[in-house]
Order: structure tokens, then sequence, then C-alpha cells
């Protein structure tokens, strides 16, 4: 594909239904579609190099370094799996996360509560990404879902089953040197389950970190001095009076349908946008003994402006691609992770594809571009690489769809139209059977069910292998406290 045959976009189309709507660019005639791709068995988060030209991929079983200085082929140029073997509860497993601090990558698991692996931190030499030296492991009693590097420190999800921390580690030698809880802000917190609030990521910026709290909305706080933790602001944080009045069926739907749980967050280069991913789905409610319909659906992209920190205001929201079949069980098109660039927003959709924003004016985004393969890919993240032959690249992680296998996929950065852009699913949307989500061909998952709102239909689901802990999160969460006893007893 010649990328300088297309033109400039200009002017804008249609609005799309959002509280702020978003105006979709009218784009060029050239087809837009990945410029290649590299399968990686467990891909989960990417991250890139300062220079954009290595990929750094968390697979689940271990970790993968990848060659991007030619996007249209991709190479893998180191794979290690098997971390930690030698360990009594080796080896290391479920790394969904790794993250970069200059030259030293940090891959963390397990992503949820896995008796028989170690829980920690993993501290990579990758000054030679082609030859990753692995230095110290610093051990945890609780799993590490996703975490944040800057600046010599490791920021942590802590879900330990109890307060569900931020914890602040010394990546040289391994010490804590601070933690910030919901539970030390508001005791009340405490009286909340532990489902409804886990510590789902956490991103950092000037010492601020931006903590993803699940039904528990983002809160920022000052992390300037660790030790000495202060809150700036929340946004969508329910009352925690109210949180503990619901049913236990009313806290489990919380976080599966809108306005959904606040799952991820990141900032602008400036530091003045934040953006929350939000992830919801739908339930399929009985009305009476004859009728049931779809309650909720997914959920999007918010654009805040925190030139304030301590006083957020809501700018726009970025929608999510519709689904056929918008349940846990169906087809996926909420949002995931994301990543901002000069001007622009990357995002990742599962099976509704990656999309690329302009965002320039934060209160009227502008769609640039849009690819899927619902069939074939399920995007985890998307995320700005480098400039490229006049305009750019960015890259895209896959978890897979079916037998077909995870991947790392390379875009070039312009706007542009798909073309014939399959459906999202040919899939039913008759919901009168019990169905599965789409896994991983790599995942070897515990099911849980799930009974509806009227506990008229049963849902199987995967508890470890549900992005975000998933709907069996009140099992991984609440389990977490006994799982960490058990692992300090063994080490006694």
């Amino acid at each position: 594909m010649d990328r300088r045959q297309f033109l400039k976009v200009a002017g804008s189309a249609v609005l799309v239904g959002s509280a702020v709507p978003t105006r979709i660019a009218t784009a060029h005639p050239g087809p837009f579609e990945p410029l290649g791709q590299v399968d990686i068995d467990g891909a989960k988060e990417a991250v890139l190099s300062p220079d954009g030209k290595t990929a750094y991929v968390a697979a689940t079983s271990g970790y993968v370094t990848v060659d991007l200085s030619s996007p249209d082929r991709p190479q893998i140029l180191a794979e290690r799996r098997e971390l930690r073997s030698d360990h009594e509860d080796g080896p290391f497993r479920n790394i969904y996360d790794v993250k970069l601090d200059g030259d030293t990558l940090l891959a963390v698991g397990p992503a949820n509560p896995l008796p028989g692996s170690p829980a920690g931190v993993l501290v990579v030499d990758v000054s030679d990404p082609s030859n990753p030296v692995e230095g110290s492991f610093y051990e945890t009693s609780y799993p590490i879902h996703n975490c944040f590097a800057a600046a010599g420190r490791a920021y942590l999800t802590a879900n330990d089953g109890d307060e569900n921390p931020i914890v602040v580690l010394d990546i040289e030698t391994g010490a804590e040197i601070g933690r910030w809880s919901i539970v030390s802000e508001d005791e009340r917190w405490a009286d909340v389950p532990r489902s409804v609030r886990p510590v789902h990521d956490v991103w950092v910026r000037d010492s601020i970190a931006y903590v993803s709290m699940w039904d528990a909305g983002t809160w920022l706080v000052d992390l300037t001095d660790p030790s000495d933790p202060s809150v700036l602001s929340s946004i969508g944080a329910a009352d925690p009076a109210e949180l503990t009045s619901l049913s236990g069926d009313q806290q489990r739907r919380m976080g599966r349908t809108p306005p959904g749980n606040h799952h991820s967050a990141a900032t602008n280069e400036p530091g003045d946008i934040l953006g929350i991913g939000i992830e919801s789905w739908a339930n399929r409610v009985s009305r009476d003994d004859e009728t049931t319909e779809l309650v909720g659906g997914p959920s999007g992209v918010e654009l805040w402006n925190i030139s304030d920190p301590t006083n957020p205001e809501l700018l726009s929201t970025i929608d999510p691609p519709e689904s056929p079949n918008p349940t846990v069980g169906g087809v996926w098109t909420t949002a995931h992770n994301f990543d901002f660039h000069d001007g622009k927003l990357y995002s990742a959709w599962y099976r509704g594809g990656v999309k690329v924003h302009d965002i320039a004016s934060p209160t009227d985004p502008v769609e640039l571009s849009w690819w899927r393969d619902p069939e074939r890919a399920s995007f985890w993240t998307a995320q700005y690489a480098y400039p490229f032959a006049d305009e750019g690249v960015f890259v895209a992680s896959s978890w897979g769809v079916d037998d077909v296998s995870p991947a790392l996929y390379t875009f070039p950065d312009h706007a542009g139209e798909q073309l014939d852009p399959p459906p999202l699913s040919s899939e039913t949307t008759d919901e009168s059977q019990t169905t599965t989500p789409t896994q991983s061909p790599t995942s070897t998952p515990t099911e849980t069910s799930v009974s509806d709102e009227e506990g008229t239909q049963t849902e199987t689901v995967s508890r470890t292998d549900v992005p975000g802990f998933g709907v069996g999160v009140g099992v991984a969460a609440l389990g977490a406290a006994g799982w960490a006893v058990r692992r300090r007893a063994r080490r006694e």
C-alpha cells in the first residue's frame, strides 16, 4: 500500500448520538488498513520505547519484545516464557501488563488471584531489547492487574481483598514507599463490598495518580510525597452509603451495565485532558412472564478538563461501536485501553476494532479512522508509535478470537475508511440459551455462573480470562485475602 497516495482529511460529516456529539471526518478515498502484524501467543497490554520503534507486550505466560522499525514487517526480537520457574510456586503467570521506565521494563502479575503462581513485580533490563536481562523479582501478597512506572517508582494495583490500595515501590530496592486507598480516605468505604471497589488501573503524570476504581469511580491522588498522599478530586464516585445498601444482585449489575465501571485512565501530553475508559454490557431483564428486554450496552471514553485537577469538568463522550449482542456473552464493543498523542486519541474497543479521533477540540471529537475484523481480532490497546512516511504509525494488540492467534498490529496514522468493513458479527441476538464470551485460545478459564436481574437467565463467563476482572470480579476480589493468607502461611 502506497501510504502517500492518500489525501488529507477535509470537512466533516454526520453527528453520532452521544451526550456530547462526536463528529466524523470526511475520509479520503483510499482504504484504511493495517500495515502489518505479528502473532504473539497470549498478547495483552503493549507499551512502546521512547522512540516508538520497539514494542513490549505482556503475553500472559511471559513477555515479548518486537521490532517496529519496519512497520509493515514487525518482528519478534525476544520472547520470554516460563518466568521464575525455579520459584516454589513458579512459573510466574497471568501477566496482563508491562510498563517501561527508561531501559527498565516491569512485568506484573498475576492479573487476578491465581493459586500456584507467585505474585509480584519482575524487573527487566531492556537496554538491549533483543536480549532482555531479568533482575529482581519483588514478591507481593496480592495479585497485580495493572501498574505504572515512572522516575524510579512502580505504582501497583494491589487488590488485597481488604482496602484494595495503590502501592508505590522503589524500583531499585523493592521497598514500599507509600500507599493509598479509598478506605484510608473515607472509612465508610470499608463497608462497601470489595467486589464493587477493586483498584483496576493506575496512570501517573506529574506525581498525580489517576486511579480507576470500578464502581467507585476515578480518583485523582497527589503522590508527590507517597508517604503522605492527598486526594485532589474524584469522578463518578457513588456515595459509599448508597453502595452498601444495595442488594448483592444490584451490586453485581453496577459494573456490568451503564454507567459502567471506571476501567482505565490516561492524560494527554500537556496534562490538561483526562480520558476515562468505561466498560459495560447489557443484561436481559424479565418484564413479565412472557417478555424480556435488554437493558444497557457498551460504554465509551469520556474526556475531562483537568486543568484544575481539584475541579474536573466533562467535555465530551466518545461513543462505542454498536454491538449486535451487547451482553457479556455476546460481542464486546465497549471501551478498553487508549493513548493520547499530539491532539489525537487512539482507542481499542475489543471486537469493535480500533479508532483514531482528532481531539484538538475536545468538546467536539472528530473520528478520523476506524478498522475492525471482529471474527479475527479483539483489541486490547492502541498506542501511538512514531512518525513514519510523512504520517505516523500506531500499534494495537489483539487478544485473539476463537482459534485466531493473538497478535500485535501496526497501522498508518492517517484518516481513512476501511474497504468493505465487515459487520461486527453475524451472531444471533437471541439469548434464550446459555452463551460463553469469546476467549483467547491460550486461556484456561475458570467458569462461574451469573444470573440476570430476575434470576431467570444464566450466562457462563470466565473468571480468570475476562479482562479487567470481568463479571467474576466479586469472586476474585473476595478470594484475594484468603489467597494471600495461604501464600504467607506457605512462606512461613
